[in-house]
């Protein structure tokens, strides 16, 4: 198990562990940086938990769903394996990935910004590991959706009903019990299940062939298309939050926030074939790029518009044109992020998906934002 073990997070991590050693140091840094400003905010324990959980759960699913790792499976399941330590050590890598490159950026920032309990830090790490654990049970039976749905309602209602007591702590226990329990008896192979891959080449049409392969790049996977219903959702509630500020300077940061829709700007950069493809085919930048900042720009436009829609205080014809204004720029920002600055060298889709540039645009929308504020302020 061991050295099964090792093959795995040597990939997650690098090969002399830098990426855990790097996000320990990040840790680190930003909870001193934190504690000295003695900032603290009151959090409710729940809170906190649900945090843990669901940010845990949704980078393990994303990791479990990656295809990189399916592909790095099939060369390991070629070799003879004992089932019980292969699915122990796949899923102790990819957990050990979750906890300690994401879910503690977030624990640090909770514990540097808010007052704990010795019996909530232990909540936090039970939480924690049954998310890990229970995720990746969920997956294994994902066909079974009418038994993994109530087992996931059940966690999120405990949380929520008992989450200030110690009373939440045995149910999360029995849980992650139950998960490990049925992890020791799930086949390896069904973690190494790859995806239908649809035709979705450039090359295959003349005419409109980026918005044919963006729409069935999309298709072929659905997560991306959840994170952009996700970001509609933020579209309309977001309205009754900026709405209580009475002012319509505060438009504009809603339209910044609602361009962090970070799987439609990073589609250069998750298929390096397809990069290596519009660099080195003549012609391939123009016809390339024009279609995929329309693309964005549709998809900025349609959560401006429902942010609009929602607007309780009355549209006016400025904050259509600041809405088309923000949804071009910011989609203009991102291609160009795509063309001159890709991201490579990562080993997950979550590193595509929380790499830093994704908030260069945001910040670049947030600051003129800000400064339209401060001159309406101003007059």
């Amino acid at each position: 198990m061991k050295m099964t073990f090792k093959a795995f997070a040597k990939n997650l991590f690098g090969a002399k562990y830098e990426r855990l050693q790097r996000s320990i140091f990040v840790c680190l840094i930003v909870f001193w940086g934190l504690h000295i400003t003695d900032w603290k905010i009151q959090i409710a324990p729940f809170i906190r938990y649900l945090m843990l959980s669901f940010l845990t759960a949704g980078v393990m699913w994303q990791t479990l769903c990656a295809e990189e790792n399916a592909a790095r499976m099939q060369n390991m399941l070629m070799l003879p394996f004992d089932n019980r330590n292969f699915v122990n050590s796949y899923i102790a890598a990819l957990g050990a990935y979750t906890i300690f490159t994401r879910t503690a950026t977030l624990f640090i920032v909770l514990l540097a910004v808010s007052d704990w309990k010795p019996i909530e830090i232990g909540g936090s790490a039970v939480c924690t590991i049954n998310a890990v654990l229970m995720t990746a049970a969920i997956y294994s039976l994902k066909k079974y959706w009418y038994v993994c749905i109530p087992w996931a309602v059940t966690v999120v209602a405990g949380i929520l009903l008992f989450g200030n007591t110690a009373w939440m702590l045995p149910p999360l226990i029995v849980s992650s019990i139950f998960a490990a329990i049925h992890l020791q008896r799930t086949d390896g192979y069904i973690f190494c299940s790859q995806k239908e891959q649809k035709s979705y080449r450039l090359k295959q049409h003349r005419h409109f062939a980026v918005w044919r392969y963006l729409f069935r790049y999309l298709g072929c996977h659905k997560n991306y298309l959840m994170n952009t219903a996700i970001m509609w959702c933020v579209a309309l509630v977001l309205p009754y939050f900026l709405g209580k500020m009475e002012n319509l300077a505060v438009v504009p940061m809603g339209f910044a926030i609602l361009s962090i829709n970070t799987p439609v700007c990073i589609l250069l950069s998750c298929d390096p074939d397809l990069e290596q493809a519009v660099r080195f085919l003549p012609g391939q930048k123009k016809a390339f790029c024009i279609p995929y900042c329309l693309f964005i720009f549709v998809c900025n436009m349609a959560a401006n518009a429902i942010f609009l829609c929602s607007w309780q205080n009355g549209i006016t014809a400025f904050m259509i044109v600041t809405a088309v204004f923000f949804a071009l720029q910011s989609a203009i920002l991102s291609v160009l992020l795509e063309w001159f600055f890709p991201i490579r060298n990562w080993k997950t889709e979550s590193d595509l998906w929380h790499h830093p540039r994704k908030y260069i645009v945001p910040a670049i929308m947030l600051l003129i934002a800000a400064a339209a504020y401060s001159h309406n302020s101003s007059l």
